[in-house]
C-alpha cells in the first residue's frame, strides 16, 4: 500500500516505523526538517520536508494516489485540512487525529465522511476507554471485551501461589478447561505457547476465555484475595483523566488530583460531580495519606511525564494498593515499566496504531487491538464461506509461525479452541499474533 502520513511527531514516527516494516510504500511529510532526520536516515521510506496543508506539496508528495493518508500533527485543524485536501487529490481512504470528542458523536459521521474524512482518531479517548476496562477486574492487568463480551481476552501477572504453575499445558488442556492460553510475556519477550510450555512465577500469561469462566481463572491464578475496585485516584487532570472519569463506571468513586490550580479549577467543570477533584501534587505521600489512600483500589498515574507516572505508582504499591495504571508516552519506557511490575501501562501512540492498521487491512475484519507491553495484535476476521480456514481442524491450518487462535464465536457464543475445533464460514475467529504483519493472516479468512 502507499500511505502517506502528514506529521513525524510521537505518533507519526511510530506509525512510520511500524508501517515500514511490513514492506508499505510510506511517505512521511513534516515542515520541519529536523523531525525527518532520524525516520529518513534508520527506516525503509521517503521524506519531505513540506507542508501538508499545501496542495502543491500534497501534489508532490503522492497523496493523490495514496491508499491511505493519515494526518497526525499536533493540530486536529490542521489534520482535518490535510485529509480534505487529499481526498480532493484522489486518495481512497483519509484518517485524521482530533482532539474533540464531540465529534466522535455518531450523527457527525456522513458530515465527515461528506468532507472526505473517513476516520477520525482520538487518542486521548481510546486511552481512556482502557483504563476504564482495566478498571472492572482488579486481578486483570488488562482486558478485552469480542462481540460484546462472548469471548474475554485478559491479561494476568502470576504469581508463586498460582495453582497452574510450572506444569506442561498439554497437560492441563482438557476438554473442561475454562480457558485457551494464547501468549506468555516473560522478561522481554512473549511466547505463542505450545504443548510442552509451561507458566512460571512473575508471566504475565494472556488467556482466552468466557465471562462465566472468569471466576474460575481468578482461582487458577490465586487472586480470589484482590479486592474489587470502589475507589479511584488519579493524578494529573489532562485529557485522558478527564475522558477515563467520565467512562469509569458510575459505582466507582474517583478522585483526581492536579498540581495546576488553574486546571485543576477547569476540570471540576468538566467532570461530574461523583468525580472529587483536588487541587495538589499527586506525589506528595503526606497528601495521599491524607485522601485516605489505604481505601484506595486502583492508583491511575496519568501526568505528562513518564518518569513521574512509574515512581508514582511505585509510591503507590508501597502504600498497599494493588491496582496500578501508568500513562508511559516514550515507547522506549515501556519495557522498563514492565519490568518494575508497576501494573498496566497505557501508551497513546500504540492504541492508536491499532485503530489507523484496522483501515488497511482487506478482509472482514471487526477490530484490531495493540497490547502495548507485549508486541502483539489480536484481531477479529469474520470466516468467508469459501476460506481456507474452515473445514479443517485447526491444528491443520499451518498458521504463520507466532499466530494462534484464542476462539471463536458462532451465533453469538463464545467457543474455546483446541486443535480439533474447525471453523465455518461465518464465524467470527480472535487471532493472537506476535511481530508479524497482519496481513499475512489475510488469506485463511478471505
Amino acid at each position: 500500500m502507499k500511505i502517506v502520513i502528514a506529521g513525524a511527531g510521537g505518533v507519526g514516527t511510530h506509525l512510520a516505523n511500524l508501517l515500514s516494516r511490513e514492506k508499505h510504500d510510506i511517505i512521511l511529510i513534516d515542515p520541519d526538517e529536523s523531525r525527518l532526520e532520524a525516520p529518513g536516515s534508520h527506516l525503509d521510506l521517503m521524506t519531505f520536508n513540506i507542508s501538508a496543508t499545501s496542495i502543491a506539496g500534497l501534489k508532490e508528495a503522492g497523496a493523490g494516489s495514496a491508499d491511505l493518508v493519515i494526518a497526525v500533527t499536533s493540530d486536529e485543524s490542521r489534520n482535518l485540512t490535510i485529509c480534505m485536501l487529499a481526498h480532493s487529490l484522489g486518495a481512497k481512504k483519509t484518517v485524521a487525529r482530533i482532539d474533540n470528542a464531540e465529534y466522535l458523536n455518531s450523527r457527525y459521521q456522513s458530515y465527515f465522511k461528506g468532507m472526505g474524512i473517513d476516520s477520525l482518531i482520538y487518542p486521548e479517548r481510546l486511552a481512556a476507554q482502557e483504563i476504564a476496562d482495566s478498571m472492572k477486574m482488579s486481578w486483570v492487568r488488562q482486558s478485552w471485551e469480542f462481540y460484546g463480551g462472548a469471548l474475554e481476552l485478559i491479561g494476568v501477572k502470576v504469581r508463586d501461589n498460582a495453582l497452574i504453575l510450572n506444569q506442561k499445558l498439554k497437560d492441563l488442556g482438557t476438554s473442561s478447561l475454562p480457558f485457551h492460553v494464547v501468549a506468555i510475556k516473560r522478561g522481554e519477550q512473549t511466547l505463542i505457547p505450545r504443548g510442552n510450555d509451561s507458566i512460571h512465577p512473575g508471566d504475565l500469561v494472556y488467556f482466552m476465555t468466557t465471562k462465566k469462566k472468569l471466576p474460575e481463572i481468578r482461582s487458577l491464578c490465586g487472586k480470589d484475595s484482590y479486592e474489587d475496585i470502589k475507589n479511584i485516584t488519579i493524578i494529573g487532570g489532562g485529557r485522558v483523566a478527564v475522558q477515563a472519569a467520565e467512562l469509569i463506571p458510575d459505582y466507582m468513586n474517583v478522585k483526581i488530583i492536579e498540581m495546576d490550580e488553574e486546571r485543576a479549577k477547569r476540570v471540576t467543570a468538566l467532570v461530574n460531580e461523583r468525580v472529587m477533584v483536588i487541587h495538589g501534587d499527586g506525589r506528595d505521600m503526606d497528601l495521599l495519606v491524607d485522601e485516605d489512600m489505604k481505601k484506595t483500589q486502583a492508583f491511575v498515574a496519568l501526568t505528562g511525564n513518564a518518569e513521574t507516572n512509574i515512581l508514582a505508582c511505585l509510591a503507590a504499591k508501597r502504600m498497599g494498593v494493588r491496582k496500578t495504571v501508568a500513562m508511559v508516552a516514550n515507547l522506549d519506557y515501556v519495557g522498563m515499566a514492565e519490568s518494575l511490575d508497576i501494573g498496566t501501562i497505557i501508551n497513546k501512540k500504540t492504541i492508536a496504531a491499532g485503530h489507523i492498521y484496522h483501515m488497511m487491512l482487506d478482509a472482514d475484519v471487526s477490530n484490531l487491538k495493540c497490547l502495548t507491553v507485549s508486541s502483539a495484535d489480536v484481531v477479529e476476521f469474520i470466516a468467508g464461506e469459501h476460506s481456507r480456514a474452515i473445514a479443517k481442524d485447526i491444528k491443520d491450518l499451518d498458521l504463520p509461525e507466532g499466530a494462534t487462535i484464542g476462539g471463536i464465536v458462532r451465533n453469538g457464543e463464545g467457543i474455546l479452541v483446541s486443535g480439533s475445533t474447525r471453523i465455518e464460514g461465518g464465524d467470527s475467529v480472535v487471532v493472537f499474533c506476535v511481530d508479524m504483519d497482519v496481513k499475512k493472516l489475510e488469506r485463511y479468512f478471505k
